[in-house]
């Protein structure tokens, strides 16, 4: 999908979030000079979106100084200086394809994250993807303990042209994990994803269990898993920084996937993300089908967000 496809949907997608940072600043900005009690109202409206206070705080300087430098406090001048500051806050666009796989086979995928984020279908859709890339896939159910795991992982397998490699409901999650990478070694596979079951960031034994996860897949290929995707919903605003510090140091996450950003308001965490995490933002959700998961393309973010 080109730039101008990707901002269409996009500008769908980020509907609630446009309405609670971009049209309410449109209508701040109609209301006069752009003086302290103007970027004050702003500070407020980009923290209900979830920016953040560092980034919000970091975006509200930058405009007081290029106000200070231009000369000129025009109202009319604040959502475009709005929409320069985000793109320089975000700093070098990073390039290249996020559904690339590396010189390793198979490349070995793990997703992680806490309940109800979306690990599950986000799984399906990128399998879907290698699979229509002529790649053969294969899916780990490491999420031995929720009664429906199993069920719903088979159904997003199928559904996406993808094996499935399962174990008996309570199986030690790390063993299931070997035993896919070990046999997408043995059949030949490209990539094996590898689900895991949903956990709360601050629980220290699941975090432990992750870890394992890690170790095992290591005896069969050192360099596995290749990437640790953090799959967040959007609508958890600022506790999904939170989650991605957490993971980050326990598991070493590669790359996020925001979901449900169709569904929020709050897709300003997508900025405090950019600005306080050394983390890339891979994928974003842009609904429940199976070709709803986008690359993540910064330029059509911003374009789509500003986007009248």
């Amino acid at each position: 999908m080109g730039l101008l496809g990707s901002v269409q949907r996009l500008r769908e997608t980020l509907g609630r979030t446009r309405e609670g940072i971009i049209a309410r600043v449109a209508r701040l900005a109609g209301g006069g000079a752009i003086d302290p009690a103007m970027l004050e109202k702003l500070e407020e409206i980009l923290l209900g979106a979830d920016v953040g206070a560092r980034t919000s705080q970091d975006l509200i300087d930058a405009i007081r100084a290029r106000v200070r430098e231009q000369g000129s406090t025009d109202g009319s001048r604040l959502l475009p200086l709005l929409k320069e500051e985000i793109l320089r806050l975000w700093g070098v666009r990073e390039g290249g394809d996020p559904y690339a796989i590396g010189g390793a086979r198979p490349w070995v995928v793990m997703l992680v994250g806490i309940n109800g984020a979306g690990k599950t279908t986000t799984i399906g859709k990128l399998a879907a993807h290698h699979a229509r890339q002529g790649r053969r896939v294969m899916i780990a159910a490491a999420d031995t303990f929720r009664a429906a795991a199993n069920e719903q992982i088979a159904i997003w397998a199928e559904r996406a042209g993808a094996e499935l490699i399962r174990q008996k409901q309570g199986s030690d999650p790390a063993a299931v994990a070997f035993d896919a990478v070990r046999a997408a070694s043995a059949r030949g596979a490209d990539v094996v994803i590898i689900d895991t079951a949903g956990r709360l960031h601050t629980k220290v034994n699941l975090m432990e269990e992750l870890r394992k996860i890690r170790r095992v897949i290591q005896k069969h290929d050192p360099s596995a898993p290749h990437e640790v995707l953090l799959v967040i919903d959007a609508s958890t605003g600022q506790n999904g920084l939170q989650q991605a510090r957490q993971f980050g140091a326990s598991v070493g996450v590669t790359g996020l996937v925001l979901t449900k950003l169709d569904g929020t308001a709050r897709g300003g965490i997508v900025l405090a993300i950019a600005r306080e995490l050394d983390l890339p933002v891979k994928f974003i959700g842009v609904g429940e089908g199976i070709d709803d998961l986008q690359p993540f393309d910064r330029d059509a973010f911003v374009e789509a967000l500003f986007a009248p």
